[in-house]
């Protein structure tokens, strides 16, 4: 077969770079102009479920998950297909989110979603989960642009130090200029390049394999299995079926409905039904995506297996440097432009997110603290300066990250595991309990996060995945403990509420539950039976490399 690669990059692939990155600036300029804090942090609450699905899902693939996830399936020691587990849970998430948190925060008109903790409980409550948010995912984003900005160093010949500033100068300006409306269009745009750069590697990997009987051939057959009945996560052992559904579905939960990184884009939309379409095309358009990059893995695996342009050693020693090695020996020139591009776009849709978000909380914050006193337009301003400060601590964090970057990654996922059940348990202690006190919910908090600090700390046996539920189930333990043995209430569950208390009810999504409950039947029929599926398929004619090119 013809050997395709451009060993490296030329002129064309830097045109393409270019090109993209003046298009970015291009929009922040388009949609500078904001007039309240509605505008800039909400869009105005003008856009479509379309935009804010391919927004929500371009966050949540990251430049980490285009790199490290198809590494795991395809090279890294213990890993394979288990990474489909991850996605277990996301449907049900979604149907939960839709009956029991959404609703309400939409109906609120709040921009951070911790001023409803402060409506229903107090400041106390507000600041607390508002500080882990902005330090949590400062600190995350900066390891993660670390991370980015090495693997852009060895594929363009950038500086360290330039691939950072590339990265985060562009992301923030057009952030800055353009708010939400241009961070969700530009991770719309985003998202549609990394769909193209997962199949083009997909595509040409299967092309220089000849056939998928290859895969099955060079790869051990436990990387096909994506499911184990035989782990539950209290002995050491990972990835079991029982802690990916229940703690994956409050991870999930906490993460889209509680986090302002994803609830902003929700509440960005212009109305319930386009919220309840956001959240269901979420759960439904998810899962493919990360079949297809799992798949990827999988082929490209194998080819290194094969290759003697790739060393099997090198690879499987730093196994993050397998995709970047891949686009640079096996793509022709202009894709690999395309493909960096695709790299770009999801560090950057990981980035905008994120300092959006930051400079909303923030902002809000320091509001509050000013009695609210602010002018729209100084409000916009502030907003805009805040997000610029978040933009420079994030690069900050990205240029000391490599003395832990070796172990961060995984230890930022449990951080998350760490306070997502307790922080989900405080929201639902809000809007589904009647009677519980501030202090009650403040103290489960408290308990619920330290709980799951000593499990990291000394139990270590207890899967992270374990962690959300433990987290979720002292929380509400303690808030209740509290308020009636402490403050004398008489807290009650209430049920769902779908709307505000003094505004008209949001329609029972009844319809977009039985899609979702039909499309979990469908993932874990997939995931069950994945190697035999891939057995059938490789078992059957070959694919030719014309009908993938």
């Amino acid at each position: 077969m013809a050997f395709l690669g451009g060993q490296g990059m030329n002129g064309l692939d830097y045109s393409i770079i270019a090109i993209y990155l003046a298009g970015l600036l291009f929009l922040g300029y388009a949609f500078r102009q904001q007039s309240n804090r509605g505008d800039y942090f909400l869009g105005g609450r003008s856009l479509g479920w379309f935009p804010l699905a391919l927004s929500t899902m371009a966050t949540q693939l990251s430049a980490i998950s285009f790199i490290s996830a198809p590494a795991f399936v395809g090279i890294r020691d213990g890993g394979g297909m288990i990474w489909l587990s991850y996605e277990l849970a996301v449907p049900l998430a979604m149907i939960f989110l839709m009956w029991a948190i959404m609703p309400r925060l939409y109906a609120s008109g709040h921009v951070s979603i911790y001023e409803f903790l402060e409506d229903r409980f107090d400041y106390v409550t507000r600041f607390l989960i508002s500080i882990v948010f902005q330090i949590s995912r400062a600190f995350g984003t900066g390891i993660s642009i670390y991370a980015i900005a090495l693997i852009l160093e060895s594929m363009m010949g950038l500086p360290f130090w330039g691939a950072v500033l590339m990265i985060g100068v562009i992301t923030a300006l057009y952030s800055l200029q353009g708010g939400m409306k241009a961070v969700v269009y530009a991770d719309a745009i985003q998202m549609g390049i990394i769909f193209l750069g997962i199949f083009l590697c997909a595509a040409f990997a299967l092309y220089y394999l000849g056939g998928l009987s290859a895969v099955s051939e060079q790869l051990d057959p436990a990387r096909f299995k994506a499911v184990s009945f035989t782990r539950f996560g209290i002995s050491g052992d990972e990835f079991g079926f029982l802690p990916m559904l229940f703690g994956g579905m409050v991870l999930y939960a906490s993460y889209y409905g509680c986090d302002q990184t994803q609830a902003q884009r929700i509440l960005s939309a212009k109305d319930a039904r386009t919220m309840r379409q956001t959240l269901l095309a979420n759960g439904l358009l998810r899962f493919p995506m990360v079949v297809l990059y799992c798949v990827m893995g999988l082929l490209i695996g194998a080819l290194v297996m094969l290759s003697p342009d790739l060393s099997v050693s090198e690879v499987s020693a730093t196994p993050d440097t397998m995709i970047p090695q891949f686009i640079l020996t096996y793509l022709p020139h202009g894709l690999i432009g395309l493909l960096v591009v695709a790299i770009l776009s999801s560090a950057m849709s990981s980035l905008s997110s994120v300092i959006n978000s930051l400079s909303a909380v923030t902002t809000e914050d320091i509001a509050l603290l000013r009695g609210n006193s602010l002018s729209e337009r100084h409000y916009v301003l502030l907003s805009r300066l805040s997000a610029m400060i978040w933009a420079l601590v994030i690069l900050g964090f990205s240029f000391f990250g490599g003395a832990i970057a070796d172990t961060v990654i995984e230890a930022i996922n449990k951080v998350g595991s760490m306070f997502y059940g307790p922080i989900l348990a405080t929201f639902l202690l809000a809007i589904m309990v009647r009677d519980i006190s501030a202090r009650g919910a403040n103290w489960g908090l408290m308990v619920g996060v330290g709980t799951n600090l000593y499990l990291w700390l000394f139990v270590p046996q207890i899967f992270w995945f374990w962690w959300n539920v433990i987290g979720l189930l002292t929380t509400f333990s303690i808030a209740f403990a509290y308020s009636i043995i402490i403050d004398k209430r008489r807290p009650a569950f209430t049920g769902f509420v779908r709307g505000s208390h003094d505004g008209p009810a949001i329609m029972a999504p009844w319809r977009e539950t039985i899609i979702l409950l039909i499309a979990f039947g469908v993932i874990l029929t997939v995931i069950i039976g994945f190697d035999g599926l891939w057995t059938a398929l490789t078992s059957s004619p070959e694919i030719s490399a014309a009908e993938v090119l």
